[in-house]
């Protein structure tokens, strides 16, 4: 018999090959521009999905083998590798059903692949998967689910086994991925049923409340929110879910006209935490008349609170010169504690009209650093000191830098990575001083143009 001629493989193979550097290790350092390149591919494929849905689907099946054998060779902290293996497989879900596959086989054939996922590239993919498969494709995966949901409460706990091979880890793990389809499929009734079965949480009573909300029926929401708050309360583990159902609780009283509780809740919860962003909360409930009155209100609340938190606040609400008061009033340890996040942007913005208090915020920034030996942040502590130097003369507190000076060379004198660098600050010298990398280039390339004429 003659021989049959070999298919010619798909020129998509090759450069998905290619794009994958396979026997190349991938440093973390170089994932961005590698994703980047398997997303290119990617995205060619993605535009088969409706010519040609069955070679797409094969090209996905390929792609998706392909990072399964590449992932030993890679080195990805950032997780972006992850979440495009995650968009291979919604590709694949679209072009089966661009293919019109059958919707079981497409939702069996993608469980199997997220319960044998020994790199977890599929864990959560249900929350991606929802929003790729269509309508019929998400029944499918629903009822599959539901029925391994089903089928873990029959199972019987194997004596010595592992958390993650009981009955009750495989019925808690497939009781939320039902909670998220429930959620994707806004199907309230079904939601409530398996929240009771399992146990209603806190997060639950936040969930029914939003479907609730976006089916405006305030009222039902609100009596969800009420239950949610009342559960957190008697459990020490629901922060998130206590402040996400009081922030609801705040927007549903106002559509039901009760405007004065959803103020009164907000000021409630800004006065246990002063910061800026329970104060952006309460303003959204204030009159706009009114603002003004509590604005003051709201900042003499905040007085006492966490120091980097009041910091946050008097900067996002423009008060410098109670922010001044806060620094000046504050003493230098104090200063050294603070976070960076905070007392930078304080910094810069009291350089002009209290250099001052500038130059303490800076030195404590220097101070920070060197006194926790954070020697990968000495060229930042540096850049620090230079302008606490700057702001400190600016001032007219010349003493008061030369004090600095005595107390780092004092404490800090055996820090061989950092005190040349400050001595050239003292000399008057410093990061700021140097030329720029451009600068020294274009000098470096002017002369040897020069000589070679």
């Amino acid at each position: 018999m003659p021989r049959k001629p070999r298919s010619k493989p798909d020129p998509f193979e090759r450069a998905i090959e290619l794009a994958l550097h396979p026997a190349e290790f991938i440093p973390d350092r170089a994932c961005f521009s590698f994703v980047n390149g398997v997303e290119e591919i990617a995205a060619r494929i993605a535009k088969l999905k409706q010519s040609d849905p069955a070679r797409a689907i094969t090209l996905y099946e390929t792609f998706l083998a392909g990072c399964y054998e590449k992932v030993g060779e890679l080195d990805d902290s950032s997780g972006g590798f992850g979440q495009f293996v995650a968009n291979l497989y919604c590709g694949w879900i679209e072009a089966r059903e661009a293919a019109s596959a059958d919707p079981d086989d497409t939702a069996a054939q993608l469980l199997a692949w997220m319960e044998d996922d020994p790199y977890g590239f599929c864990h959560q993919l249900e929350k991606d998967a929802v929003q790729a498969f269509n309508k019929a494709g998400l029944g499918a995966f629903e009822r599959q689910i539901r029925a391994r949901f089903d089928a873990a409460a029959a199972i019987k706990p194997a004596s010595g086994g592992s958390l993650r091979s009981s009955p009750e880890y495989a019925r808690r793990r497939w009781g939320e991925m039902l909670r998220t389809l429930y959620l994707a499929q806004k199907n309230v009734q079904a939601y409530v049923a398996l929240a009771e079965e399992t146990g209603l949480t806190a997060r639950d009573c936040h969930a029914l409340a939003t479907l609730l909300l976006a089916r405006r029926k305030p009222a039902d929401a609100l009596a969800w929110v009420e239950r949610g708050l009342a559960i957190d309360g008697k459990t020490s583990r629901g922060f998130m879910a206590a402040h996400d159902l009081a922030k609801l609780k705040r927007v549903l009283l106002t559509k039901l006209g009760r405007g004065g509780e959803a103020l009164e809740a907000a000021w409630a919860a800004y006065r246990q935490h002063p910061r800026k962003r329970t104060y952006d909360e309460l303003i959204k409930f204030v009159p706009k008349p009114e603002r003004s009155v509590w604005h003051e209100k709201a900042l003499d609340a905040a007085r006492g609170a966490n120091f980097s938190d009041g910091i946050h606040l008097l900067l996002g609400t423009q008060e410098l010169e109670r922010l001044a008061q806060l620094v000046d009033r504050s003493q230098d340890d104090a200063l050294e504690g603070i976070s960076h996040y905070a007392t930078e942007p304080a910094a810069k913005k009291l350089e002009k009209t209290r250099p001052d208090l500038a130059a303490r915020l800076w030195r404590a920034q220097g101070m920070r650093i060197v006194s926790a030996k954070k020697s990968k942040y000495y060229d930042a502590a540096l850049a620090n000191f230079e302008r606490a130097r700057r702001c400190f003369e600016k001032a007219g507190l010349s003493a008061e830098w030369e004090k600095t000076v005595h107390q780092v060379r004092a404490e800090h004198r055996r820090k061989t990575g950092f005190m040349p660098g400050f001595e050239e600050i003292v000399a008057g010298s410093g990061p700021s001083q140097r030329p720029s990398f451009l600068t020294r280039a274009k000098a470096r390339w002017g002369r040897s143009r020069t000589e070679e004429r």
